[in-house]
């Protein structure tokens, strides 16, 4: 059996790019950078970035691109894929993770919508898991309730 698994977890280098293919399915392309940290030969830390190329397609790339924004964290589960053509005498290569699934990392507290045109409610349908119950700051008056 052959394994091609690829798991990332880091922050958008651009805002996702949404257009549609001729058979009228939605593809998002973004940009993915991870960093590492380790020690070198003097024992000073290090930290290193890597840059992916994301492609999702279907309602995986219409959501990742209604949702994500330039510099959201986010998981992505995929696979590596190279794709290769010809343009102007030269073979090109491109290598990129072809999402399978997702997850929104958390956003920055007090972030909020940023512009963004989405409702609280929307908002909390994404599942980031780091958005707390909003309960009013008034108090709750027995003789209101209608039951």
């Amino acid at each position: 059996m052959y394994l091609n698994k690829a798991l990332l977890y880091g922050n958008l280098t651009r805002d996702p790019e949404v257009r549609a293919l001729p058979s009228g399915q939605q593809v998002a392309t973004f940009g993915l950078a991870t960093n590492r940290t380790y020690k070198n030969k003097e024992g000073q830390q290090q930290e290193s970035t890597e840059f992916h190329n994301i492609v999702a397609f279907g309602r995986t790339a219409e959501v990742m691109g209604q949702y994500l924004k330039k510099g959201r964290p986010v998981f992505v589960e995929g696979r590596i894929q190279t794709r290769s053509w010809e343009s102007d005498g030269r073979k090109n290569y491109r290598t990129e993770i072809v999402v399978d699934n997702f997850q929104f990392g958390p956003q920055a507290a007090g972030a909020g919508n940023q512009g963004d045109n989405r409702t609280d409610e929307a908002s909390q349908d994404t599942n980031t898991g780091g958005d707390a119950i909003q309960y009013p700051d008034d108090e709750i008056n027995p003789e209101d309730i209608p039951f």
